[in-house]
This record gives C-alpha cells, sequence and structure tokens, in this order.
C-alpha cells in the first residue's frame, strides 16, 4: 500500500475534470475534516490550500487555530489532526451549477471517506445541507442554518458540526466555534470501544 500519511495536500491524488483545482489539504489521518464549498467563495484558487488567500478564510484559520485544530496559520497552515476540503474542488469561472457540484461528487465522497474523520465540520449553508442530507439521518428542510452554528448533530458514524460561513460572521460566532470547539476536544468525540479483551495480546483494539 502506498504510505499517504506523510503527504500534506492532496494525499490521495485525486484528479477531478478540470485544469485548477484546489485539492484537499492536511492530516490524512484526520479527526476532524472542515468542507467548504469551492475555491471561488473560500480561497485557495491562488495557493492551492483550501481557506487560502482571502479574508473568510483568514477568519476562519484564526478560529482553528483558537480551538487547537491548527498549528500555525497562513498560506500553508501546520495542521493537528485536521483535514480541508471543498465540496467542489475546481477552480470555477463562474458560480457551479448543481450539475457541476454532481459532477465532483465522487471525488468529494471518496476523499470523505477515505479520510474517515471522527467530526465533519461543514463551512456554509451548502456544505452544511450537502452534509446532512448525505452523511445524517437530519432533513435540512427548514433548518435555521444561522442556528446550527457551533452546534453538535450526530450523523451516521460521525459527529457534525455545521459552521456558518465566515464572511456572516457576528463578532460572537468566533468565540462560539471556538469554545464548542474547545468543549468538544474534551469529549470523548471519537466514541472508540477497547475490543482488545477480544484478541489475543494485552494490547487495545479500538473500533468506533
Amino acid at each position: 500500500m502506498r504510505n499517504v500519511t506523510d503527504r500534506t495536500r492532496n494525499p490521495f491524488g485525486m484528479q477531478p475534470p478540470c485544469e485548477r483545482f484546489v485539492p484537499g489539504y492536511g492530516d490524512a489521518n484526520a479527526h476532524f475534516h472542515v468542507v467548504g464549498d469551492h475555491p471561488g467563495v473560500h480561497g485557495g484558487a491562488e495557493t492551492g490550500v483550501p481557506f487560502t488567500d482571502c479574508v473568510v478564510g483568514r477568519r476562519l484559520q484564526r478560529a482553528l487555530d483558537g480551538a487547537g485544530l491548527l498549528e500555525t496559520t497562513g498560506d500553508a497552515p501546520a495542521v493537528d489532526l485536521t483535514y480541508l476540503s471543498y465540496l467542489h474542488t475546481c477552480v470555477p469561472n463562474c458560480d457551479p451549477t448543481k450539475d457541476d457540484y454532481g459532477a465532483m461528487e465522487p471525488f468529494f465522497d471518496a476523499e470523505l471517506r477515505a479520510i474517515a474523520a471522527h467530526v465533519l465540520l461543514p463551512v456554509g449553508e451548502r456544505a452544511t445541507r450537502h452534509v446532512l442530507e448525505t452523511y445524517t439521518a437530519h432533513d435540512p428542510a427548514g433548518l435555521d442554518f444561522e442556528k446550527l452554528h457551533a452546534t453538535e448533530l450526530h450523523g451516521s458514524g460521525w459527529l457534525v458540526v455545521p459552521i456558518r460561513d465566515p464572511v456572516d460572521w457576528t463578532g460572537a460566532d468566533m468565540d462560539r466555534l471556538v469554545d464548542a470547539l474547545d468543549t468538544l476536544r474534551d469529549t470523548d468525540y471519537r466514541r472508540e470501544s477497547d475490543l482488545g479483551r477480544f484478541v489475543a495480546g494485552n494490547e487495545p483494539y479500538f473500533v468506533r
């Protein structure tokens, strides 16, 4: 098997059908997977790293840094058990259509399942709606996405913490997110069980 854990950018070698794209970035063994919309909204078209080179990305990075999910911020942030990616990785000339998002869905889904993070952090209404529709039993119809900011929702094998789009943040939204992630990291968010007693030897065997 090819070792991908030491590759920070595009660890799984995803090649979407476009000339320019912003691949996933971070720890391939991440506990936290931050999911954005596309480079035209959340940045990275110039750097090739999600949530960079724009005001929105810098705001989110400051919050993730404050919560301990990043070790450094900037155009090549140092991550701590965190992975950053987009629903639509291609750098668009205009807003992607529904069909455009549909074409990118297999790439996103494959990456999300390969990372298999414990906590999904969708950023903005589109990413939150997609994650809730696809990876939880929650029906996003009629939900108040502003009120979902920094709350915990349980999915099918994932814990989901929606993040209001940083472009719309008020002064309290960053603090609320940092506090929520700080609290979450102090809990058993991995929800693992030790099945080591059922196998030979004294080593623990943790499963989700």
